[in-house]
C-alpha cells in the first residue's frame, strides 16, 4: 500500500486505505469461490450472484469499519497521551469509579448495615462475657476454697524461703541466704 495515497481524515471510511486496490484485496474469501458449488434449492443462479455480490460488499464494509475503528483507537490513544492520561491512570479511575458504584449499591449498603449490627452485637456479647468472667474470678478469689489455697501457698513459701523479709537478698537457694523473688505468694 502506498502511504502517499492514504486517506488521513479520521472520519473517512477509507482511513488507511490506498485506493480501490486495497478494497479489492479485502473481498470475501468464500464469496467468489462459491460459484462452482451446487445452489441451494429454490435459488436461481441470478439470485445467487446477487447474494454473492452483496456479501462481498458487506464484507468490504466490515473491513473498512475495522480499519476506521483502529484508526480512531490510535487517535484516541494519541489524544490521551497528549493529555497525560496513562493506562495506569485510567485503570485507577476505573477502579475508583467501580468502588464508588459498589458502595452506592443496595446490596453493599445492606451488607454493611448487617455487618455493623453483627459487630455491635459481638462487642456487646464479649463485654458481657468479660464482665461475667471478672465477676466470677472475683467471687472465686473471695471464696473459702481460694483463701485456703492462698494460705497453703503462703505456708509453702514460708517453708521454702524461710522467715526472712522481702528486702533480704541471697545468691542461691542452697546458700544460707537465698535470693528473694518478691512474688505475691
Amino acid at each position: 500500500m502506498d502511504t502517499a495515497n492514504q486517506d488521513i481524515n479520521l472520519n473517512s471510511p477509507n482511513k488507511g486505505l490506498g485506493g480501490s486496490e486495497a478494497l479489492a484485496d479485502m473481498s470475501a474469501e468464500g464469496a467468489v469461490g462459491n460459484a462452482g458449488h451446487v445452489l441451494p434449492p429454490g435459488l436461481s443462479e441470478e439470485e445467487a450472484e446477487e447474494l454473492r455480490t452483496e456479501l462481498v460488499k458487506v464484507e468490504e464494509e466490515i473491513n473498512t469499519l475495522r480499519q476506521v475503528l483502529l484508526a480512531k483507537e490510535k487517535h484516541a490513544t494519541e489524544l490521551k497521551r497528549k493529555l497525560g492520561l496513562s493506562p495506569l491512570n485510567e485503570l485507577k479511575q476505573n477502579i475508583t469509579k467501580g468502588w464508588q458504584d459498589v458502595q452506592t449499591s443496595n446490596a453493599y449498603k445492606k451488607t454493611q448495615e448487617t455487618l455493623s449490627q453483627a459487630g455491635q452485637k459481638t462487642t456487646a456479647a464479649l463485654s458481657t462475657v468479660g464482665t461475667a468472667i471478672s465477676r466470677r474470678l472475683g467471687d472465686m478469689r473471695n471464696s473459702q476454697t481460694f483463701k485456703s489455697f492462698e494460705d497453703r501457698v503462703g505456708n509453702l513459701k514460708y517453708k521454702v524461703v524461710g522467715a526472712r523479709g522481702n528486702g533480704d537478698v541471697a545468691n542461691s537457694p542452697t546458700e544460707a541466704n537465698p535470693v528473694q523473688d518478691n512474688a505475691p505468694f
